[in-house]
């Protein structure tokens, strides 16, 4: 099979994985063969202890457009919608559950369940030409999903706008707003990307991972159990032999060497 017959590409370099959305004749749309993809790729990595962090990016003019609405119209019936939606909404907390952070790397247009994907990403840099929206209301088919992930990522206000009117955000908006974290020129996408990915990968996997699991966790409780919860945290965060390596390496003013337990 070539890269061209494979919808989903994966390369490993200095301890991150890269996934590419490989569908770029159809704008990367997420049809159900690239779904499987994702999710088998993110499974294996979750047990790859030499992968520290997920970058994903998108082959050709899009990062990602969406659903495939031609598979979708082409497979009718409420059983059929009602797999694809949920094996898309699987594959997105399957990057929340991961134990290592994801970063999208956003060119072109990111919409619908494209934008859903971004969301749900732990961190996002965009070239400075990327575009943002949830236009299903356009076209009868509000994005009730792709919402799940936004109203997580920006304000209710800005969300609902996005989600009544399908209007586009470029990318300045779009980190005004919460959805990415840096923008930047086009040229140096992914080299920004690497930059940030390589960052977080150079921290103790074992400290990320915790870490990651409790962002998400306490972000749902109310404010004492978060609390409470994030103290127990971080006291078994503490008793971990990175945790004293960091410490004793701080203290000792050295680069900590972590063993990611």
């Amino acid at each position: 099979m070539t890269d061209a017959d494979t919808p989903l590409l994966r390369e490993d370099r200095d301890r991150v994985a890269w996934l590419t959305l490989n569908r770029p004749a159809a704008r990367n749309a997420l049809s159900v063969g690239l779904m499987t993809a994702i999710e088998h790729a993110l499974a294996a990595i979750a047990a790859d202890r030499s992968v520290h962090a997920v970058v994903i990016a998108g082959a050709g003019p899009a990062f990602c457009a969406g659903h495939d609405l031609k598979e979708m119209r082409a497979h009718p019936g409420r059983d059929a919608s009602a797999a694809v939606f949920a094996q898309c909404s699987r594959m997105m907390q399957a990057i929340v559950a991961l134990p290592k952070p994801v970063i999208a790397c956003v060119h072109g247009i990111a919409t619908a369940a494209g934008c859903q994907l971004v969301a749900t990403c732990d961190l996002a840099v965009a070239a400075e030409t990327a575009r943002f929206a949830t236009p299903g209301v356009n076209i009868g088919l509000f994005c009730s999903t792709p919402m799940v992930a936004l109203t997580r990522a920006v304000g209710r206000k800005q969300a609902m706008e996005m989600l009544l009117t399908g209007e586009m955000l470029d990318a300045a908006q779009a980190r005004a707003a919460g959805l990415v974290n840096r923008v930047v020129p086009e040229a140096g996408l992914r080299d920004a990307a690497a930059a940030l990915a390589g960052q977080i990968a150079s921290k103790s996997p074992l400290t990320v991972a915790i870490g990651k699991e409790a962002f998400y966790r306490q972000a749902e409780m109310p404010l004492a159990d978060a609390y409470a919860y994030a103290a127990e945290v971080m006291t078994r965060n503490m008793m971990a032999r990175d945790a004293a390596e960091g410490i004793d390496a701080f203290i000792e003013k050295r680069t900590p060497v972590w063993t990611g337990i």
